[in-house]
């Protein structure tokens, strides 16, 4: 299991050095971790909606992923008032906006072209932190983004050809990706500075008052069925808990664009999970794909030099 402690914050000096070594063990085992969890998530909410609504899915997860969070003692270390803000804003960007378009954008986008949109989240995360920096990405970088992201493409093809899907299902996803982009760069320096424990219990404790009233206004909107309850466990006690933890070491161990690459083994995951539990058949395409994926997350772990 991926632990969820992190080591202590690297010194500013040591920040860029961090970020351009090769991944470690550890780095792999996070990469590994959250993208075992969250590439069940789309199928997970997909069930849930067959009784709850998008907003009642949202603060549910929420709730579980806080509550789970708030087990561990590193959870309640004090966080200095004046990033307060920065976090009340990932806990809008990264957490309510993002969990509550995703659902919403679901019931008119399949849960396959929903994944392959999500994929563009390292694209977004490096233009965000090139645009910071105000330099390109190291070259190793930019190319395993590009090539993970063919890979992506490739992964989800088969299964998104003839799915539902409006322009408003995926301008949502879309408008979610680019919202995840932004907040893993915000999220960078906060994890640094006190781990992400401590900044993800706040961020989630901002998110649920901003979808409180939403998801309770959803709950008169949503039938109960124990199924739909069932797969809010896994979905918010691991997705919205436990692989935000790993995510947001991860992007502060190695930086945000190198880090995000870890979305795209997200469809992978669903089309092994697909094939193991479903006796869904897995195109050669997807087999190629698998492969890109594979190469760009190779090649984004590898030590990175200035571009």
């Amino acid at each position: 299991m991926v632990r969820t402690d992190e080591r202590p914050a690297p010194a500013p000096a040591a920040s860029e050095a961090l970020s351009l070594a090769a991944f470690s063990s550890r780095d792999w085992l996070l990469l590994i971790g959250t993208a075992l969890t969250w590439g069940s998530s789309f199928v997970w909410i997909e069930i849930a909606l067959e009784s709850f609504s998008p907003s009642l899915i949202a603060l549910l997860r929420i709730l579980l992923g806080a509550a789970t969070l708030a087990f561990f003692r590193k959870a309640r270390a004090k966080v200095d008032r004046s990033d307060l803000p920065t976090i009340a804003l990932l806990g809008l960007l990264w957490m309510a906006a993002p969990l509550l378009l995703f659902p919403i954008a679901q019931q008119w986008i399949d849960s396959s072209l929903a994944g392959m949109i999500n994929g563009g989240v390292p694209i977004f995360a490096g233009a965000v932190a090139a645009l910071l920096a105000r330099r390109w990405p190291p070259r190793l970088t930019i190319l395993g983004i590009a090539v993970g992201f063919a890979g992506v493409v490739a992964v989800s093809w088969p299964a998104v050809q003839g799915s539902r899907a409006t322009a408003l299902g995926a301008a949502l996803v879309l408008l979610a990706t680019m919202f995840y982009g932004i907040s893993i760069n915000i999220a960078v320096p906060l994890q640094r500075r006190y781990g992400a424990l401590p900044v993800l219990l706040r961020v989630q404790l901002f998110a649920i008052a901003l979808t409180l009233v939403p998801g309770i206004y959803g709950a008169t909107q949503s039938s109960f069925s124990w199924l739909s309850l069932v797969v809010l466990v896994p979905l918010g006690c691991l997705g919205t808990g436990l692989a935000f933890v790993w995510m947001t070491t991860l992007i502060g161990r190695v930086g945000a664009a190198r880090g995000s690459v870890t979305i795209y083994f997200v469809p992978v995951v669903a089309i092994v999970l697909g094939a193991a539990f479903r006796a869904e058949a897995i195109s050669a395409i997807s087999l190629l794909g698998t492969a890109l994926v594979i190469a760009g997350a190779f090649l984004t772990s590898r030590i990175q030099t200035k571009a």
